[in-house]
């Protein structure tokens, strides 16, 4: 409730900036085209910003999952391969080979991780609020990494799982997909049957 009375006091303080420029069209010395740009701008971001807003998820809680406990690889070990130099790992690519394959064990070693921005406690965009809260309901233990912390690791895992936007969510190693995804599986069931096949494998 607090998150949407924010972002309606943001949405109001653009559209109140938009009315000023617009009164500003009948006193300022500059041109009426070049206002009108500055206004056509204004109004296209309240536009825009308004259209993003997340989608709402009823969530429901899931009935406990077996766990089978597994050494956890460090996501430092994350950053520190997307800053180590190197050539990249395949033609056309632009990953090197030492963070293809701190992805390939982090992914392995982990048996649910979300690539978010944020944190787990901290989510930093709707999507990703989305994608935590499911998660937490399944109850299942989960890993998150904060992909705005570094953008090499972010470009980079745009390329490992060929998918442009991010949260991105990988279940027993494999992509499992991003918001959309996991709000359609959550809701017929198909979330808890994988999670439950995964934590037993």
């Amino acid at each position: 409730m607090k998150r949407n009375q924010a972002l309606g006091l943001r949405w109001n303080a653009l559209l109140g900036l938009i009315h000023v420029i617009h009164a500003s069209l009948h006193t300022s010395t500059h041109s009426n085209s070049t206002m009108s740009a500055v206004l056509g701008l204004c109004q296209a971001s309240a536009s825009c910003c308004t259209a993003i807003q997340p989608r709402k998820v009823v969530l429901r809680p899931l009935a406990r999952l077996p766990v089978v406990s597994r050494p956890r690889s460090s996501r430092r070990a994350l950053v520190a391969a997307s800053q180590a130099p190197g050539s990249p790992a395949a033609p056309g690519s632009t990953m090197s080979p030492e963070l293809k394959a701190a992805i390939d064990a982090f992914i392995t070693e982990n048996n649910v991780v979300a690539f978010i921005k944020g944190t787990k406690q901290f989510p930093a965009c709707g999507f990703s609020n989305t994608v935590v809260q499911i998660l937490n309901t399944t109850a299942v233990p989960y890993v998150t990494v904060n992909v705005l912390e570094d953008d090499l690791l972010r470009t980079g895992m745009k390329e490992y799982s060929q998918w442009p936007t991010f949260p991105q969510v990988y279940i027993a190693g494999e992509f499992y997909g991003g918001a959309d995804i996991l709000i359609a599986s959550y809701t017929n069931g198909e979330l808890a049957e994988t999670l439950e096949a995964a934590m037993n494998a």
